[in-house]
């Protein structure tokens, strides 16, 4: 795979001189512009009163002038993709090198009730999410976020192979995310679902009828059978009939209005979609989707993008009068409003959720494009739950990242005691964010890493409610009660940050120990880390227990710490010393 850094600079610089040759060409074409604008004014005034010269040149001025502005609106667009792919490879040089706490947060997703997504930092300011984070649209950005939350073990290898593949498509999915952030419109595609799923037809189709009365009139008055007056009357009648019908196209052009840019904007995205190949078996059920009709879902959606722009043309004072008043167009452009929409309720959500699809994937396999070094798991049904080495936070620099090699089998339970700052809590998350990135089809940050499936739970950041009336210790009590109902029916890697914490040394070690005791009669997985060292005795009295421990050292009466998983039990405590360092007493 590509060095990621010197494919963003190159791409870069690349996209940089295309710019300018944009920029040059689009400075030309207006010059040109305003040239036949002149030159056409000029010509027309040298011709005016000569007949049909002054109407031709008229006529091919305003052609060739509407040429270049719609050459022009193209060549803006053009400018647009290659500015928003510049400035997706500047952000990507700058998360490269760490720089990524002005990409969005993702912190409306915390929910503390969750399995783990509070613990973890998954969420919010510094988060894995805003790590990894590049979707464009609303609903992609809710996949992604769901991907991560969900804690499913299904299809992981098949979510390997999706990724893999997308990740090698790295400019294709540059162009479909430079294409979607070109979306401007407010309204998001669940909007549009539940509109199109809720509409039910109230229009009649009478205009089919009324047009061909009213080309039948026009002609008998154009060969002087019948008077003007009969055709007078009749466009009259058609007034009376769109306003009977007024009220309805109103309420239907109040919805269109708000999803016509919508559909303008992702049926170029449908488009990317449809015209790539793919080859793994889930990119390919995606793509079959927007395949599933008689024509591609991208014709479908420019066609109804069109019939809305005609349905728009009914603010046109010419179309609005004499369009209603002959051929009933407003109720006529409505009709096929709702003729759309039958056709094509039972399946426009799937193919949103298509786009949103592609866009959440594109976030996924790009991280594995800049994280060559990561391995994917190596999925397995042994004994094992985790076999890695060299295994660290995606989050933390290389070179200030400390890996540590792991393995825990089925049912074992971990007791890790450590100083204060000597990484237990970072080995938590390490741990935890693996797991969860794995169950995600993610490589993960380690040299290899075995991998047995299994779900995750923690409890690590519990808090009091002041709004709920909760103490610290009854919230506490309530998540190891959430813990304790979910293990009876599924198998769990447990991950606990101090069990007990809200309550007195004696009814913390007492408590504690029946716990952990509860937990290895489960046929769970997990780790606990604690400064109670009293809970390593459980090492002696189940075989399941095994007690690691992080060291710190005071050398020169400074701490020192090596960051190290380790056998055996914490004998070097650092709260006095840290006290003392910092003349608190």
């Amino acid at each position: 795979m590509k060095n990621p850094f010197d494919f963003y600079s190159k791409e870069k610089s690349e996209l940089e001189i295309e710019a300018k040759q944009l920029k040059r060409k689009s400075v030309n074409l207006s010059i040109f512009r305003f040239g036949v604008f002149l030159t056409t004014c000029f010509l027309m005034y040298l011709t005016f009163g000569s007949y049909p010269d002054v109407f031709i040149i008229a006529f091919l001025g305003i052609l060739l002038f509407s040429f270049l502005v719609v050459k022009h609106v193209s060549l803006q667009r053009e400018r647009a993709i290659v500015t928003s792919k510049i400035n997706i490879n500047k952000t990507e040089l700058k998360v490269l090198q760490r720089d990524f706490h002005h990409l969005e947060s993702g912190e409306e997703f915390v929910n503390p009730t969750h399995y783990y997504s509070n613990d973890i930092d998954l969420f919010g300011v510094g988060s894995f999410f805003q790590f990894a984070n590049r979707t464009v649209t609303l609903e992609g950005k809710k996949l992604l976020a769901n991907a991560f939350t969900e804690n499913s073990t299904d299809g992981i290898v098949e979510k390997q192979n999706t990724i893999k593949e997308l990740a090698a498509k790295v400019k294709w999915r540059q162009h479909f995310s430079a294409l979607a952030s070109l979306i401007t419109t407010k309204d998001t595609s669940g909007f549009i679902t539940d509109w199109v799923h809720n509409y039910t037809p109230v229009l009649s189709k009478i205009q089919i009828l009324f047009s061909l009365i009213s080309l039948t009139l026009i002609g008998l008055v154009s060969f002087g059978i019948i008077p003007f007056s009969i055709i007078l009357i009749w466009f009259f009648i058609g007034l009376f009939v769109t306003g009977r019908f007024l009220k309805k196209t109103n309420n239907l052009y109040s919805d269109t209005d708000k999803v016509r840019e919508t559909f303008k904007q992702y049926h170029v995205l449908l488009n990317e979609i449809e015209n790539e190949n793919f080859s793994s078996k889930t990119l390919k059920e995606k793509q079959g989707i927007i395949n599933s009709e008689t024509k591609k879902a991208s014709v479908i959606f420019k066609e109804f993008s069109r019939v809305l722009d005609a349905f728009d043309q009914r603010n046109n004072i010419l179309i609005a009068v004499v369009g209603n008043g002959l051929f009933l167009i407003d109720i006529f452009n409505a009709c096929k409003v709702e003729k759309w929409i039958v056709q094509y309720k039972h399946t426009v959500d799937k193919w949103f959720s298509v786009v949103a699809f592609f866009d959440a994937q594109n976030s996924l396999a790009n991280f594995h494009f800049n994280h060559t070094a990561f391995v994917f798991p190596e999925i397995t049904d042994q004994k094992g739950i985790i076999k890695s080495t060299n295994l660290g936070h995606p989050l933390l620099k290389v070179d200030k990242r400390i890996d540590n090699d792991f393995t825990i089998y089925k049912e074992q339970f971990f007791i890790v005691t450590g100083a204060n700052m000597a990484g237990k809590s970072t080995f938590l998350r390490t741990i935890s964010l693996s797991i969860v990135m794995a169950n995600c089809g993610l490589p993960v940050c380690a040299e290899s890493f075995k991998y047995s499936p299994i779900k995750l739970i923690t409890s690590m950041r519990t808090t009091d409610s002041l709004t709920e009336d909760e103490s610290y210790f009854y919230s506490e009590l309530k998540r190891l009660k959430f813990i304790v109902d979910e293990i009876k029916t599924t198998d769990y890697f447990i991950i606990l940050d101090e069990i007990l914490k809200g309550t007195n040394s004696k009814d913390k070690a007492i408590g504690s120990k029946k716990f952990v005791e509860k937990l290895t009669k489960s046929k769970s997985t997990g780790i606990i880390a604690t400064h109670d060292v009293s809970l390593c005795e459980l090492e002696n009295e189940f075989s399941d227990i095994k007690n690691y421990y992080f060291d710190a050292e005071i050398i020169d009466d400074e701490l020192h710490f090596d960051y190290t998983l380790k056998n055996g039990i914490c004998k070097n405590m650092n709260a006095s010393f840290l006290l003392k360092k910092m003349e608190i007493v």
